[in-house]
């Protein structure tokens, strides 16, 4: 990592992982990374927004979905950092990558009301999967995340 990206600091966001009512987890394929890696929403928390409204926010922005309830807010937080090749582009440069407060919600629609073709969309396609896969389908950079939620949320559901 060069000098100049190292100062950088941490972008503070949120991460959904939304179940449904079988407890396979919404994960989507990114626009701006169309090879096969899935990710659970997220998104970065605005100036004076707490956390769980950012989430919700965040959730309704990229999928559509505003009927969730709340199971629990996940213990902690995590964190990951941006792959060389990333650093200076994504977020217009300004971090290194993001700290992030997650949480865990039961979305309690049907699935023809999931719409990620929404106003500035970011995914391609979205579908439910198993929550021992989401470590198979991540983007490398954001596997370590996915490894300590896949432990917290499977003693959550079990």
């Amino acid at each position: 990592m060069e000098e100049k990206f190292k100062r950088l600091p941490l972008r503070s966001g949120v991460g959904i992982v939304l179940l449904n009512k079988e407890n396979k987890v919404f994960v989507a394929k990114r626009i701006d990374n169309p090879k096969n890696f899935w990710q659970m929403p997220q998104g970065g928390v605005d100036d004076g927004e707490d956390y769980l409204s950012a989430a919700f926010r965040e959730l309704e922005e990229e999928t559509s979905v505003k009927n969730v309830k709340l199971i629990k807010e996940i213990e902690g937080t995590t964190s990951y950092e941006l792959p060389d090749n990333l650093l200076g582009i994504i977020w217009k440069g300004k971090y290194k990558g993001q700290k992030q407060k997650w949480f865990l919600m039961r979305y309690i629609g049907k699935d023809e009301d999931i719409n990620i073709n929404t106003k500035k969309p970011e995914f391609l396609e979205w579908k439910w999967i198993d929550i021992s896969r989401i470590t198979e389908v991540v983007v490398d950079f954001k596997l370590e995340v996915y490894k300590e939620l896949q432990e917290k949320i499977k003693k959550i559901i079990n």
